[in-house]
């Protein structure tokens, strides 16, 4: 719809394309941390459909549908990464240690130790638990993991189904709910339980400790291991087109 100058009506456009926003929104959201706000992806769609608005022209080429869904979920994108604490630094090294998990699970065809995991990485145990240790808070998923991979797909895409309907339902029908749960039950038992007690028993980490005997930095360590070792496993499911 135009205006009498010729001009795209933004108020139509805005009514009409706010509930795509809201849809892309909730998809992404079923697949992120609770701590993110659905609402602070659905503002920042917004923005992103302003911003479509603004830019598009007809001699684009394409839908502007088309258009403005990639703006769209790049604000949303941009949002998850302004709110996203962890340095890049320590991003990196995790990934190494993922990849030290991985590659040496392969090899042994069973969990690694720290011990062999820190060989794999050619460093001292003390070094690599003091680099768990500086990398608490370590997720299970971040916004880069939605960017594009080599086949045009974003990370765990591949794991969700249409989230046009309820986003909690939908997050329950998905492999990647199967996969979260088998990656859990591959770990070794004792952090297995650590990840009982913190998730499902909601217990804080110096309260873990006086369970599991150790200090409330050791089960920091642990817990950071213990995501490590999930992505791990997801990622290899990526890689190998597991599911």
């Amino acid at each position: 719809m135009y205006t009498a100058s010729g001009k795209t009506d933004r108020n139509h456009l805005l009514a009409k394309h706010a509930p795509m926003v809201k849809r892309l929104a909730h998809m992404m959201h079923a697949k992120l941390p609770p701590s993110v706000e659905v609402d602070d992806l659905v503002q920042a769609g917004m923005i992103g459909l302003l911003d479509a608005m603004d830019r598009y022209e007809d001699s684009h080429g394409a839908q502007f549908e088309t258009y403005a869904v990639q703006r769209i979920r790049g604000a949303m994108l941009d949002e998850l990464r302004s709110a996203d604490w962890m340095p890049r630094s320590v991003r990196r090294n995790m990934r190494k240690v993922e990849k030290a998990i991985a590659e040496t699970q392969q090899k042994l065809g069973r969990p690694p130790t720290e011990a062999e995991v820190a060989a794999r990485l050619k460093m001292p145990l003390a070094e690599y638990q003091e680099l768990l240790n500086e990398s608490g808070g370590h997720q299970l998923i971040y916004y880069e993991d939605f960017q594009e991979v080599d086949g045009g797909e974003h990370f765990l895409d591949r794991f969700c189904v249409d989230g046009t309907g309820d986003p909690f339902q939908a997050l329950m029908n998905t492999s990647f709910r199967s996969a979260v749960i088998d990656a859990i039950e591959a770990l070794p038992e004792r952090e297995q339980i650590l990840m009982s007690l913190y998730y499902e028993q909601e217990m804080n980490l110096k309260e873990i400790g006086a369970i599991m005997g150790v200090s409330e930095s050791r089960v920091c360590q642990l817990h950071t291991q213990s995501v490590a070792r999930m992505r791990a496993r997801l990622l290899e499911q990526e890689w190998t087109g597991v599911a």
